[in-house]
């Protein structure tokens, strides 16, 4: 996978929440702060239906990750009771922390 962050498809399926709508990035490779974090207004975020989307699942199941206990999934913010985003930066750092590198063989196989 390139270092490209995650970009929003459209999505058709019809949403059993009010979610926000993803909001485009200022540009493609924001700045990072003194403080290692990059800033968050500035980077894309996504919709549950959004990431669902991305990520090739169904929102039920994006769901049932923020509502286990503990929580599963990418963080995320709950910007109002019926509004819930998830960063690009965020998702991208979650799917890099589950990647799986098959080691070689003995034999360079």
């Amino acid at each position: 996978m390139p270092n490209e962050p995650i970009t929003p498809v459209a999505n058709t399926e019809p949403r059993h929440e009010k979610e926000a709508s993803t909001y485009p990035a200022a540009s493609p490779h924001p700045a990072v702060s003194p403080d290692n974090q990059a800033p968050l207004l500035t980077s894309p975020w996504y919709s549950t239906s959004d990431l669902a989307a991305r990520l090739g699942v169904d929102a039920s199941t994006i769901r049932r990750w923020r509502t286990a206990q503990p929580p599963q999934g990418p963080p995320f913010v709950t910007v109002s009771e019926r509004v819930i985003m998830y960063s690009a930066l965020d998702v991208d750092e979650w799917l890099r922390h589950r990647r799986t590198v098959p080691a070689k063989g003995l034999n360079g196989r």
